[in-house]
């Protein structure tokens, strides 16, 4: 069991709805662990798509993973409505660490909480490129 309490909804700034399918459950009756990381990558995309600060097809900066790490508090199972939680921890000059929080609908405290760290890159030459403008608007005021 973890040493730390689990995160409360009031930790994040922002949320994102996922209904857990079917197929999310493993053998053992609950969400499988690596299917938490496909709600992690949804919310942050879908955030920064929403906000207009990621262009998936032509933009010219992407955000790689380098980094992901995630505790679980209690399980979660097919079907559940979820509600991903997500903030900013650190932002660097080409860099982002999230901390995400999967709390089940209804519930103030995490079943799961989560880092993931993105790297933004040129989409053609994979250097590293300085987080600004409107993604580090965006992003600050996830902060």
């Amino acid at each position: 069991m973890p040493t730390r309490p689990p995160p409360s909804r009031a930790d994040y700034r922002v949320f994102t709805a996922v209904q857990t399918r079917w197929a999310d459950n493993d053998v053992y009756g609950h969400v499988n662990n690596a299917t938490y990381y496909n709600y992690f990558d949804t919310a942050v995309n879908a955030h920064l798509i929403g906000a207009g600060v990621l262009d998936i097809q032509t933009g010219t900066t992407i955000g790689l993973v380098v980094e992901t790490g995630c505790t679980y508090f209690q399980a979660a199972a097919f079907p559940d409505l979820l509600n991903v939680g997500l903030r900013v921890a650190h932002l660097g000059r080409s860099s982002v660490r999230y901390e995400l929080a999967v709390f089940r609908e209804g519930e103030e405290t995490a079943s799961a909480a989560a880092h993931f760290v993105h790297v933004y890159v040129d989409r053609q030459t994979r250097r590293p490129v300085e987080v600004a403008g409107a993604l580090r608007a965006v992003l600050e005021s996830w902060q």
